[in-house]
Order: structure tokens, then C-alpha cells, then sequence
């Protein structure tokens, strides 16, 4: 799909990457609100050897939420919102449900919706990279971090949802 350069201003540049910058940390404090607790609650999971230690998330989805942010940016800046509508809207659903895992598994405990969900995240990353790639090529590639992260996730949540049976129903 070709799309024709869309030409903000610097001054409409620098408030779109704050816009995209915002929305994408709303996202990220809703889940933050539902992971209050994640740090005693991971601690009791029966885990893999390969888990990674607790401290390790906060720093990582920090990255990685400035990557989409980024990402989200240079699709708006190269296409405009017109052009990039598709695109856009599968970014602002697979925000959505990046938070509402963290809810699932975290506040609600519920390991199997949370499995589930978690698939149809990765699902929705990877339609999000591929409409990014029709865009702006580079921007896709700052999503695939994202990608590789929640497959891991996906693996994790499956193996602590199979080790804990009596803590994720």
C-alpha cells in the first residue's frame, strides 16, 4: 500500500509524539493500576527456570512502550490519521489489550482468560507490525521487541498458569 508523505510542521510533529507518548503511558498506567500487587503475587508463583526475576518487567515494558509510542509517531507522521486509520486503530486495540492482560492474570487472577488474551495480543501486535510495515517500514521494526516480549509472555503466562493451578483459576 502506498501512501503519499504527510508534512506536520515541527510544532505539530513535537505535539503528536507527546500525544503518542501519552496515550501509549495511559495504556501502561492502566495496567500499572492492576499490577499494585504483582511484585508479592509473582514472587508466590511456582515459575520456570527461565523466568525472569520480577525486577526485570518494569524496566523492559518501559522500553518497550517508548518504542510503540515512537512507533505510533512515524506511522502519523509519514501518513497522516486519513491514511493510516487501519493502522492506527489496530495500535490503539492492541493497547487495549496489553492493558487488559495485566488485569486478567494480576488483579483478577483469572489464568486461563488471561492465557487466551495474551494470544489475541500477540495476534494483534503482530497485524499491528504488519500494517506498520505497509507505512512506515521503520516503525514496524521498532514493534518487533514488542512482539518477541509478549510471545515470551504468552510462553510464561502459560507455564505459571500450568505450575499454579490453585492461584490462577
Amino acid at each position: 500500500m502506498a501512501t503519499h508523505a504527510h508534512h506536520p510542521s515541527a510544532l505539530a510533529q513535537a505535539i503528536g509524539l507527546l500525544v503518542a507518548l501519552a496515550v501509549t503511558f495511559l495504556a501502561a498506567t492502566a495496567g500499572a493500576i492492576a499490577s499494585v500487587d504483582a511484585s508479592a503475587f509473582y514472587v508466590r508463583l511456582v515459575k520456570p527456570d527461565w523466568a525472569p526475576p520480577g525486577w526485570l518487567f518494569g524496566p523492559v515494558w518501559s522500553v518497550l512502550y517508548t518504542l510503540m509510542a515512537v512507533a505510533a509517531w512515524l506511522v502519523w507522521r509519514k501518513a497522516g490519521f486519513p491514511r493510516a486509520t487501519a493502522a492506527m486503530s489496530l495500535f490503539a486495540t492492541q493497547l487495549l489489550a496489553n492493558a487488559l492482560w495485566s488485569w486478567l492474570f494480576f488483579a483478577w487472577r483469572l489464568g486461563t482468560p488471561a492465557l487466551v488474551e495474551v494470544l489475541v495480543l500477540f495476534g494483534l501486535v503482530a497485524a499491528t507490525v504488519v500494517a506498520f510495515w505497509r507505512v512506515q517500514r521503520l516503525a514496524a521494526l521498532l514493534l518487533v521487541p514488542y512482539l518477541a516480549w509478549v510471545g515470551f509472555a504468552a510462553a510464561l503466562t502459560f507455564a505459571l498458569w500450568r505450575r499454579n493451578p490453585e492461584l490462577l483459576c
